[in-house]
């Protein structure tokens, strides 16, 4: 591809990011999938500039503001004039350059209109941050979650901000059913894939860089899967054994599910559910790879599906991945925050609280209630099983630092009843976890 054509490609990917529901790295996959003339070299410029403009993106509609001529209509094409900011303000081209790669050649963005040439010209030379942006639009994120923000955060607030505006590293986890860490470790430098132990998850190794991981023989063998250190912990936390009875409530895609089932060495029986059947249902092809042989998937109607009553009392683990902002992923996802609104998240904290309580039916006497999200605002987390605990007296708070002695081993990173994690201070995804008892 062209420099040119390469910009095209940048801006069409953002167009369709920002037009659809999925997040950045689903809706990148799609992209991609229906254009396999683009070589791995171009993909990974055109990746690199799209989640440039989405990491920047409060600090680039800042300058667009402020620099777009005053007499001119804002123009519709958004995501074309983030990628010309991006060029001056982050790859740091001259308005020439700029003028030069928008020519209307094959592939390649039409000319640069009498407004935008103004654009750049006033762009050219400026540095991405400025002393007078506010605090939400220097550590992007939307204005209305300042204060939620700040009191889940405290005097970390600067340091996990600054975190989640920075890439993610790449984390895979052993599948114990194939492979241990060491076994693994080999794998991957026979194939020139650098990689070392993560520092909490046993299972965990942190991958050098951004290697091609599913075309390797490790990974097709199943000995491995792409799966974050924290929501590695999660999986862990749920303390399942061997012959137990498991429910992986909002089970997606199935990566905690491949995880559970590990743990339990394929004895015992895993029911792996979700309200969106295309997605469970295609977790067929991980677990084949994975040699995952005790879960059932099943598509439920809604949380309060007739499934849930029929079954109550009669699993030892039940896994509550539940529905939430996202907030914690931001790294990964940087386009998600912009899609957040207040009404929105009254809504996601409504669906948590309906999820629990139903889900919390199918927990046995003597089994466990675990609740975690990738969420970092505590009205989605501890309020959310405070309120539950009010209204199930059943059921109690297990410590989570006895919870990690039994299920981990050694010293647990948190302190208090719930185990949160965030990029500055853990190197995870921000994640939030609590197990609860039920005692009778």
């Amino acid at each position: 591809m062209t420099p040119g054509a390469r910009l095209q490609a940048a801006i069409e990917l953002l167009a369709s990011i920002h037009g659809g529901t999925a997040p950045a790295d689903r809706a990148a996959h799609e992209f991609f999938r229906a254009r396999r003339y683009i070589g791995g070299g171009d993909r990974r410029e055109v990746l690199a500039l799209t989640y440039a403009v989405l990491r920047a993106r409060a600090r680039l509609d800042w300058w667009i503001d402020r620099a777009w001529p005053a007499e001119a209509p804002k123009s519709p094409e958004a995501d074309r004039i983030r990628v010309i900011a991006a060029l001056l303000l982050i790859e740091g081209w001259e308005a020439d350059r700029v003028a030069g790669s928008f020519d209307g050649g094959q592939y390649r963005p039409v000319p640069l209109t009498r407004e935008e040439r103004a654009l750049a010209r006033s762009l050219a030379g400026q540095p991405l941050d400025h002393p007078e942006q506010p605090d939400w639009v220097r550590l992007e994120y939307p204005e209305w979650l300042d204060g939620p923000l700040r009191d889940a955060l405290g005097t970390d607030f600067e340091a996990e901000m600054r975190a989640l505006m920075g890439e993610a590293a790449t984390d895979i986890r052993v599948n114990a059913l194939k492979a241990d860490r060491a076994a693994a470790l080999r794998a991957l430098k026979a194939e020139k894939v650098e990689a070392h132990p993560t520092p909490f998850s046993p299972l965990g190794l942190r991958v050098s860089g951004r290697p091609p991981l599913a075309s390797l023989e490790v990974f097709k063998s199943g000995a491995i899967e792409v799966q974050d250190e924290g929501s590695q912990l999660v999986a862990l936390l749920t303390d399942v054994r061997p012959g137990q009875r498991v429910v992986d409530f909002c089970a997606g895609a199935g990566g905690k599910t491949l995880a559970l089932a590990a743990q339990m060495k394929n004895k015992g029986h895993i029911v792996a559910c979700d309200v969106l059947e295309g997605r469970i249902m295609r977790a067929s092809t991980r677990l084949r790879r994975a040699g995952a042989h005790n879960v059932e998937r099943r598509a439920l109607s809604s949380e309060r599906d007739p499934w849930v009553k029929r079954h109550a009392a009669a699993f030892d683990r039940v896994l509550v991945d539940a529905p939430c902002s996202g907030s914690g992923t931001w790294r990964r996802n940087p386009d998600q925050k912009w899609r957040l609104a207040p009404d929105d998240l009254d809504a996601l904290l409504m669906l948590q609280a309906n999820i629990l309580d139903s889900a919390a039916r199918l927990v046995k006497q003597g089994g466990r209630l675990v609740y975690a999200t990738c969420a970092l605002l505590p009205a989605e987390n501890e309020a959310q099983l405070r309120r539950f605990l009010e209204t199930h007296d059943k059921f109690s708070i297990l410590p989570i630092a006895e919870v990690w002695k039994t299920a981990i081993g050694g010293d647990c990173p948190a302190e208090g009843d719930f185990l949160r994690l965030s990029p500055a201070r853990h190197g995870t995804d921000g994640f939030f976890v609590g197990v609860l008892a039920r005692n009778t």
